[in-house]
């Protein structure tokens, strides 16, 4: 519970900030008019992209065409279940959604949702996440080429 409340306090002083790269890369993707979403388990995470400002009228919660994140669940990750609700939101075969994760519980959701799974591995966690399934690991998500995304190039790549 001090856990809890200490996460709250941080938030609400504006002391959670994100990933330059995961902003832009999410940029690039809502760029191309591509629905995204957010799936979290957190019950942190939309108060988390709520204090991220885009601009004085958006925050990054505004830019997910669906939003899953800290709902109520029968199952966590590595169940499929955040992230086929996600899908399904979106209205969006399992099979042509790409999952961004950094931990391999989520790679692992990702894979038995029948999702590709893209791991970001921040923490020298590479082989954790391709252990969990990832198809492909980056550092970051400026190694990504929206292009190749967008011509297929990377799908092929993802099995």
């Amino acid at each position: 519970m001090r856990k809890q409340r200490r996460l709250e306090a941080l938030i609400d002083e504006g002391a959670v900030n994100t990933f330059p790269d995961a902003l832009r890369f999410v940029h690039a993707v809502r760029g191309l008019g591509w629905p995204i979403a957010a799936a979290s388990s957190s019950k942190n995470a939309n108060d988390m992209m709520r204090r991220i400002r885009l601009d004085d009228d958006h925050s990054l919660l505004d830019v997910f065409n669906a939003n899953v994140c800290g709902r109520e669940l029968r199952h966590g990750k590595p169940n499929p279940e955040t992230y086929l609700l996600a899908a399904a939101e979106l209205s969006a075969a399992p099979a042509n959604c790409l999952v961004v994760e950094d931990a391999p519980a989520g790679i692992e959701a990702a894979r038995a949702g029948g999702m590709a799974a893209l791991g970001v591995a921040r923490l020298d966690d590479s082989e954790m996440l391709l252990a969990a399934g990832a198809h492909l690991v980056v550092t970051s998500l400026d190694q990504i080429d929206i292009n190749e995304l967008v011509r297929g190039h990377l799908r092929r790549r993802l099995p």
